[in-house]
């Protein structure tokens, strides 16, 4: 199994910056992959991947686990992560 680790800074307070993550959990929710929040945590749950994402005070931190099914579809960790990135550094500058 594949993992993909994305560290990206910002500067908001920590309700911000898990707003701002909104929208890269409408991206993982087109892979089928779900996202349930607990206070600063949140766990990523799919047949593609699973994973989790931490909100700090300095950074947001995402580990996603490709599954089989990512794999057989294709799916490049360099690639992914490189979209996760450049993502999150768009919606924290918004």
């Amino acid at each position: 199994m594949s993992e993909v680790r994305v560290s990206v800074p910002h500067a908001l307070p920590i309700p911000v910056a898990i707003e701002k993550v909104k929208a890269f959990e409408e991206m993982m929710a087109k892979f089928a992959v779900s996202c349930e929040w607990n206070g600063n945590h949140a766990k990523l749950k799919g047949a593609a991947a699973s994973g989790s994402i931490e909100m700090t005070d300095s950074a947001a931190i995402i580990v996603v686990k490709l599954g089989l099914f990512a794999k057989a579809a294709g799916v490049e960790p360099e690639r992914l992560a490189g979209s996760i990135k450049k993502r999150l550094e768009a919606a924290f500058a918004s």
